[in-house]
């Protein structure tokens, strides 16, 4: 068997990604209920051991995760040994290593200590797993595609829900070291009809404790099962009970999805709209007001005889002492500095873009349930293939708009550049997974299926893209561009480019800060994220807060006469990739506790690819709303 190990693998799709009623899950077309009758047997699954938070310390000690029969727990396995449940491809990518088990659930029939195995640990076993249960490491089960958790009471809001997981061992008041090896599964079902022989599993709720069975398993009282240096021979067993629930199969779901600190999430959200409001109003009042004073200004010097004052017209200093942006109008169209580069980044921004906008349009409509596991990571990954015909275009387009003269590297680069990076840190991470034995690293194989939907799909649509986009017309910019660039003279400190940089950039993150949080909290904690109507609000927040505070900056800078505004524009709006970096170094150093080097460098790398993919898609939101902002004003002005 080969053991894989799990780096959280949702940082990877994510990027990037809550209103409880507006993100109430719905289940995916095609996906029915499993009906069973008394006596039928209910399969039990094993997922991967993962870490999660402790009461006792609410950090993350850990983020590498296991397989559940790695050979370190020794857990019972089934006769014949276990054997994996296919999966998507976006399960995998999540970490998910389902495999069967050896528990036997007979549909109605309760169960009272029943053993599983004996098991004897040695030394360095009993260190092993006495170090995951110090690093809060937890059991996934899955009972008819519902996880089998605990009860949870949340002290804000004095509701229970279900988590998810359980603890593979605790800590008792003295500061010893509990072994779970006992549990109490207790299963809810639904009576279709009140018809006893169509049954529908509709929870389940494990209890672990620990017993030092002395001879054969019972439930009398036991005292717990206390990791000590030495062997010790531990015996597994576990209870049944079956009981009927009046919760109905299409709402199953609802006592696992908990919505944290809602509150929270209302003022931040009602906060952040109302900023939003404020600031795209004054953007709005400065632009439209002194653009339409300046348009005017312009439009009617023009109908002036400037003869008549002897080429020194005191209406044109005038103009010119009060606005000058257009005085760069010879040089706004200017081709940027490497121009291949920004159209390639600019064509995998709106890939990104459309990726993120229609993953978050499927999860709202309930498109992505929990109950389709990997169905997130999935429609990512299918998204993001297709859509590489929209970023060829685009990539194409943009270089054609620069006069870009290396069409062919365009062509090749654009499917190849930013995925290509990203894969090879991926490629290098999974390397230190496979060498922690963990059960996230992602199977050679399903990088084959990766690299083969690359090169099979993706690129050949981007450079079907890129065809359409070379072959589509030459824009025309409104004004002409002088042979001779025009001298750029001191700017004030904020234009500058780092602290234009740094101001733009920090609104956009403001606008998705909070609820940052809340995704980093479900990525690391193995927690059930489903709030995408707060999701799809802050989205669209972000963007026009993105757009908005870009075009300002554009606006002042070609007031200050400086022409170079494309780079300009992607890095700042961009630079709120940057604050999230920082913010993920925030994370880590506030709420993980990881320890030793390969945690942190797979922290850090994960945190680095949603950075740097973010960085990405808001750049291009800042560059193509700039690109906008300056062909409207320069198609609005006469130029002799």
């Amino acid at each position: 068997m080969h053991f894989r190990d799990f780096a959280p693998r949702t940082a990877l799709v994510s990027s990037l990604l809550a209103i409880p009623q507006l993100a109430s899950a719905f289940y995916l077309p095609g996906v029915a209920p499993t009906t069973y009758k008394e006596g039928d047997k209910v399969p039990l699954y094993v997922n991967s051991i993962k870490p999660v938070d402790r009461s006792q310390d609410p950090r993350l000690h850990a983020v590498v995760s296991y397989d559940y029969y790695h050979p370190a727990f020794q857990f019972c396995q089934p006769e014949g040994g276990p054997q994996y449940v296919s999966e998507s491809l976006g399960s995998i990518l999540f970490g998910d290593r389902i495999m069967t088990s050896p528990f036997e659930l007979i549909m109605g029939k309760n169960e009272t200590c029943k053993p599983l195995c004996k098991v004897k640990y040695t030394e360095k076993s009993v260190q092993f797993v006495k170090s995951r249960i110090e690093q809060g490491y937890s059991l996934e089960w899955l009972v008819d595609g519902l996880p089998a958790g605990q009860e949870v009471l949340d002290q804000l809001t004095g509701t229970t829900f279900y988590n998810p997981r359980f603890l593979l061992g605790q800590d008792d008041k003295d500061d010893n070291i509990l072994f779970n090896n006992h549990y109490e599964i207790a299963i809810e079902y639904h009576e279709v009809n009140k018809d006893p022989n169509q049954r529908r599993v509709v929870g389940v709720v494990v209890q672990p404790s620990s017993k030092e069975y002395g001879g054969e398993a019972d439930c009398a009282n036991h005292p717990p099962i206390v990791l000590s240096g030495g062997e010790q021979h531990v015996a597994f067993s576990y209870s049944v009970i079956w009981r009927k629930s009046d919760t109905a199969w299409a709402t199953r779901w609802d006592k696992y999805l908990h919505v944290f600190d809602p509150k929270i999430h209302w003022f931040w959200l009602i906060d952040t709209a109302i900023i939003v409001v404020i600031l795209v109003l004054t953007v709005m009042s400065i632009l439209v007001r002194a653009l339409k004073k300046d348009i005017a200004r312009y439009n009617r010097l023009d109908q002036i005889d400037l003869d008549d004052f002897g080429g020194t017209s005191v209406v044109e200093d005038g103009v010119q002492e009060d606005s000058g942006w257009k005085l760069v109008h010879g040089d706004v169209f200017r081709t940027p500095s490497r121009p291949l580069l920004l159209s390639i980044l600019a064509g995998n921004g709106v890939q990104l873009f459309c990726m993120t906008g229609c993953t978050i349009l499927f999860a709202l409509l309930g498109f992505l349930s929990p109950s389709n596991r990997g169905s997130l990571g999935t429609i990512m990954i299918l998204m993001y293939t297709v859509l590489g015909f929209v970023g060829g275009y685009v990539s194409a387009r943009t270089y054609k708009a620069w006069q870009g003269e290396s069409w062919k590297l365009n062509i090749a680069l654009t499917p190849t550049l930013v995925p290509g990076i990203v894969f090879s840190s991926f490629f290098l991470l999974n390397l230190f997974l496979w060498t922690k034995q963990s059960s996230g690293a992602v199977p050679f194989t399903t990088m084959l299926v990766i690299v083969a939907i690359w090169f099979i799909i993706s690129i050949p649509l981007s450079f079907g893209g890129s065809w359409v986009g070379f072959r589509s017309p030459q824009f025309q910019p409104p004004v002409r561009t002088n042979q001779i660039p025009r001298q750029i003279p001191p700017v004030s400190t904020y234009l500058k480019p780092v602290p234009s940089v740094l101001i733009v950039g920090l609104l956009p993150f403001g606008a998705i800060f909070v609820e940052l949080f809340f995704i980093m909290n479900s990525i690391w904690f193995s927690r059930i994220y489903y709030m995408f109507g707060f999701l799809f609000l802050c989205y669209g927040l972000m963007i026009v807060v993105c757009a908005a505070v870009t075009i300002l900056m554009v606006y002042f800078l070609l007031c200050a006469e400086n022409y170079n505004w494309q780079w300009r524009s992607f890095l700042a709006a961009g630079m709120s990739g940057g604050y999230i970096f920082l913010n993920c170094l925030l994370y880590l150093v506030t709420k993980v506790r990881a320890s030793g080097l390969a945690g942190i460098v797979l922290y850090m790398g994960y945190s680095a690819i949603i950075s740097f993919l973010f960085f990405i898609l808001t750049g291009s939101i800042g560059y193509f709303a700039s690109w906008w902002f300056v062909r409207k004003i320069y198609s609005s002005i006469k130029i002799d």
